[in-house]
């Protein structure tokens, strides 16, 4: 993975925190990194389809609060980079939308 810069800032981000999940065959990986020096998480979003060239969206600022939740939803997953994982933190993080 590349280094992530704030949204903010661009310093680079501390703190990097992952989860992959497939949602109608195309597949989406949401990093959140906290900035330190101004309190926000930066997310980068990649997306995967299965036809065409991967893609990536910057996102944020998000609120400290915000993000906290995000990673400890995140958190609440042992393999948060399995794309097919189906526990409770990645149904509710991707809103049931899962494959």
């Amino acid at each position: 993975m590349n280094a992530i810069y704030c949204c903010q800032c661009g310093k680079g981000v501390e703190k990097l925190t992952s989860i992959s999940g497939s949602i109608m065959g195309d597949e989406y990986t949401e990093t959140y990194g906290f900035c330190g020096s101004c309190q926000v998480y930066t997310v980068v979003i990649w997306r995967e389809p299965l036809d065409a060239p991967e893609t990536v969206h910057v996102s944020g600022p998000v609120s400290k609060a915000d993000g906290d939740a995000k990673v400890k939803l995140i958190g609440g997953c042992q393999n948060p980079w399995n794309k097919r994982c189906r526990c409770e933190s990645h149904l509710a993080y991707f809103g049931g939308s899962l494959d």
